[in-house]
């Protein structure tokens, strides 16, 4: 299971999803969450899909790895569902004990299941496609303004790539760890909910020892590279946008405004 998490990773590539500018694919990321939670009914979520499929098919990464990324947030899909689908009022289908099933709830269930399911794929492509220096770089530029009113704009833009490239390096670790804890013996399988979780409390020392460690490499490595902060900071590579940058983003935003159009007729 840990080996699905798929967050955080980098897949090198040459295609025109790589080339395009962090910031560009920043953006294009939070204007396809806007464009998913507009869509209202099949026909605009048919358009998102067609977006999210385009996207794939353009970056060069494996279906299959996106998928994979999802099989750790199975349960939360399939809980969300089950909630929509009973608790949802409308007009009934099936009754059994205290539960019912409407019409509206099989369609609003149906919706969530798509709507996560699209989300977490079309997240995955910024991570995937885009390195974290150069994610770092495109956070940095995009919040370059709040720089006047003194936010450490390149600090948070620090943090956060590390944080999200530290994931993969983690979820290695904690597999490492519970691989040898089952060497020697330890049992995280069976049992009820709470014999898991005692069992699982064996890994958690090592791991934050383990976090604690790198984070104390990380920092001493950077101190000894002169690292003092994003003040007086040049880039090797300048962030210019290109003509492609323009035309992708310009596509989104009449996917954008298609989808809007859609919802406003209840499509």
């Amino acid at each position: 299971m840990l080996k699905d998490i798929t967050l955080g990773q980098y897949f090198p590539g040459n295609s025109l999803a790589h080339k395009l500018d962090p910031r560009t694919k920043i953006l294009l990321t939070v204007l396809y969450i806007v464009v998913l939670f507009c869509a209202k009914w099949f026909v605009s979520y048919a358009l998102v899909a067609a977006l999210l499929i385009t996207g794939v098919r353009v970056s060069g990464v494996a279906p299959k790895a996106l998928v994979r990324g999802l099989k750790p947030i199975l349960f939360i899909i399939c809980f969300t569902a089950v909630l929509n689908l009973f608790y949802t009022p409308g007009e009934e289908l099936v009754r059994f004990w205290i539960f019912k099933i409407t019409r509206e709830g099989v369609l609003t269930a149906f919706f969530m299941i798509l709507r996560i399911t699209m989300l977490i794929m079309g997240t995955f492509l910024l991570t995937y496609t885009t390195s974290p220096i150069a994610l770092t770089d495109g956070l940095e530029s995009l919040l370059n303004p709040l720089k006047k009113i003194r936010v450490p704009v390149h600090e948070l833009a620090m943090i956060m790539s590390i944080a999200l490239r530290f994931i993969p390096t983690l979820i290695e670790e904690t597999d490492k760890i519970m691989s040898a804890q089952k060497a020697r013996g330890a049992d995280f399988e069976t049992g009820n909910l709470l014999q898991r979780a005692k069992a699982l409390v064996p890994i958690l020392v090592p791991l934050f020892i383990s976090a604690f460690r790198r984070a104390d490499e990380l920092a001493v490595a950077m101190e000894c590279r002169c690292y003092h902060g994003g003040e007086g900071r040049t880039k090797l590579h300048v962030l210019r946008y290109q003509m492609r940058d323009y035309l992708v983003l310009a596509a989104y935003i009449l996917v954008l405004a298609g989808v809007l159009v859609l919802a406003g007729f209840g499509l």
